[in-house]
């Protein structure tokens, strides 16, 4: 049997509803985070100046959004993970799964989504790095729209150089501090049809088998943030304190 043989035929998708439960991916090592990440996962560096890891901010957000129910994910040092769940109090329910072997991104999001409270309903997911806020009932909407098994949220970072604008005879136009990026990126954040899970490889990566397969019959979309939204993913130390920079900015025009 082949991931096509998976894929239900357009119209086929069971009814619209919205989704409730969600898939946090937790788990992994943040190497380019050091030293924050000598002692616990990238999901639990706190985004300075808030007072909560950048997963409690997740948590917070997907609450807001209609989530009552999140398996999170973990690995690396899951133990922080569990220790800080058992501190705080959460406006949603949280399952929290423990990946005690290597499985791979697609591995990995499989298992976490064996855990899912409604495995016959639709569901996001989210990586454990990405700090924003957008409308995730839009984006489930246009994920049913398109009759899609899986939707990714598209985002254009801005750029970390200036560009230099030229007309075609070589003459320098203009200079652009930090442009939006022209092409779309994974922004981290996705809408996945119930049957999806199935889809998914025990081991490997779902975005060089499950997506490209799911791309050729046109049930994967790209919903791109509409302008305006704040989305950043937490890679570097420089990430974690332009985020801060961006906080203090944004409270200071409130």
């Amino acid at each position: 049997m082949t991931i096509d043989d998976l894929i239900p035929s357009a119209g086929e998708s069971p009814p619209a509803s919205r989704p409730t439960q969600a898939v946090i991916l937790a788990g992994g090592q943040g190497s380019r985070l050091r030293p924050y990440t000598d002692t616990r996962p990238k999901p639990m560096v706190e985004i300075p100046g808030t007072g909560l890891p950048i997963i409690g901010h997740q948590l917070e957000w997907l609450a807001a959004e209609g989530v009552s129910d999140v398996v999170i994910s973990c690995g690396y040092l899951a133990e922080v993970v569990l220790g800080w769940l058992g501190t705080v109090s959460l406006p949603l329910k949280v399952i929290p799964v423990v990946e005690t072997e290597a499985l791979g991104r697609g591995g990995g999001l499989k298992f976490a989504a064996a855990s899912l409270p409604r495995p016959g309903e639709p569901w996001y997911a989210t990586n454990g790095d990405i700090w924003t806020r957008f409308g995730l009932r839009a984006m489930a909407a246009f994920h049913h729209e398109r009759d899609a098994h899986a939707t990714l949220a598209l985002a254009r970072p801005r750029l970390p150089w200036g560009t230099v604008d030229v007309d075609r005879f070589g003459n320098v136009l203009d200079f652009v501090e930090a442009p939006p990026s022209p092409c779309p990126v994974n922004a981290g954040v996705y809408v996945f049809s119930a049957a999806f899970a199935s889809m998914l490889p025990d081991r490997g990566d779902h975005e060089r088998s499950t997506f490209p397969h799911l791309a050729r019959r046109r049930r994967l979309a790209g919903y791109e943030l509409p302008q305006g939204v704040y989305w950043r993913a937490i890679d570097t130390a420089k990430d974690l304190n332009e985020a801060a920079e961006e906080l203090a900015a944004f409270r200071s025009r409130s």
